[in-house]
C-alpha cells in the first residue's frame, strides 16, 4: 500500500461511473534513492498501484488485476516537477462482476498514464 507514504489523494469526486481525484506525491520516499538519485522518477509499478487503491477507495472494495489491456506511459513523472497530478478513473462491472477500469493519470498538457484493463474484487 502507498498510499500515505508515497502519495496521497484527494476524496475522489465521482460523477456516474467516473471519478476524479487529485494526487500529491512525496518526493522524499525513498523509492526515489535509487530511482533515480537526483532525477526522481515515479515507477510505472507505482503508477499503476495508485490506480487500483484509488479505485479500491471509490468501490469500497479491495481489488485484484486481472488483464492490463492497454497500459502507455507517456511522460516521466517527476516529484519534484510534479508534486500533484489529476487521476481519473472511468470503470463499470461486466456481467461477469469484473471491473472494466480506463484511467488516465495527467497535470495540465502532461499525460503520464493512460491504462485499460479488467480487475475483480
Amino acid at each position: 500500500m502507498l498510499q500515505e507514504t508515497f502519495f496521497q489523494y484527494t476524496q475522489p469526486q465521482t460523477d456516474g461511473s467516473v471519478a476524479t481525484t487529485t494526487i500529491t506525491l512525496n518526493a522524499a520516499h525513498q523509492i526515489f534513492e535509487g530511482h533515480f538519485p537526483g532525477q526522481p522518477v515515479v515507477p510505472g509499478v507505482c503508477m499503476m498501484q495508485m490506480v487500483k487503491e484509488v479505485l479500491e477507495s471509490v468501490i469500497g472494495a479491495k481489488t485484484k488485476l486481472l488483464k492490463a489491456v492497454d497500459m502507455k506511459f507517456l511522460a516521466i513523472l517527476n516529484p519534484l516537477v510534479n508534486r500533484t497530478a489529476n487521476m481519473q478513473i472511468t470503470y463499470a462491472v461486466n456481467e461477469f462482476d469484473a471491473i472494466n477500469v480506463t484511467a488516465v493519470i495527467q497535470h495540465d498538457t502532461s499525460t503520464f498514464l493512460k491504462f485499460k484493463g479488467v480487475f475483480k474484487k
